[in-house]
């Protein structure tokens, strides 16, 4: 999708917890995601753990930090919005969201799935979209990601208990 056509449709207000600077200390921030495209869910926010690395972007010991940061990375909440060609997702359905919500989509990486290797992985906070808006992570209200990027989750699980499964769960040895 291109730039204009993100731009033909109205971002998405969000509020989080923010960190500001390297204290550790988060505050409330209000902000915009990215429109919800032809490919994306957006999804209501009802659980996120914390992990190491949550803890290490705010105090910026991993890369530089862009402050102000919304970490979390293990994200489980609700559809409440499907683009016209979603098929993994309906309104109503619960997802979660990991650490990665973007790629090329076309290098050799992302075509044999290993989107982690993309040149042009897109980490869930930190990074920025292809229509310039900044990723911002889960300590929010909601999020709008690509449908390949989020996991349907089962009915009959433990929300809470499953948050963390979008990184340890999928990083443990």
């Amino acid at each position: 999708m291109t730039k204009a056509a993100f731009e033909a449709k109205p971002p998405v207000n969000a509020y989080g917890w923010a960190a500001r600077d390297s204290s550790g200390v988060l505050s409330p921030f209000h902000f915009t995601r990215r429109a919800n495209s032809d490919d994306d869910i957006t999804v209501k926010i009802l659980y996120c753990g914390i992990c190491h690395g949550d803890i290490h972007l705010v105090k910026n010991k991993i890369w530089p930090t862009l402050y102000p940061t919304v970490p979390g990375h293990e994200i489980v909440g609700q559809v409440i919005r499907t683009g016209k060609n979603v098929t993994k997702f309906r309104v109503g359905d619960i997802a979660g969201v990991g650490c990665i919500v973007g790629s090329c989509g076309s290098c050799d990486n992302c075509k044999q799935d290993l989107e982690n290797y993309c040149p042009k992985m897109l980490w869930t906070f930190q990074g920025q979209h292809e229509d310039g808006t900044r990723a911002f992570g889960g300590y929010s209200d909601n999020m709008v990601v690509e449908e390949r990027y989020a996991v349907l989750i089962p009915n009959g699980f433990a929300l809470a208990g499953t948050a963390p499964l979008l990184c340890a769960g999928i990083t443990a040895p």
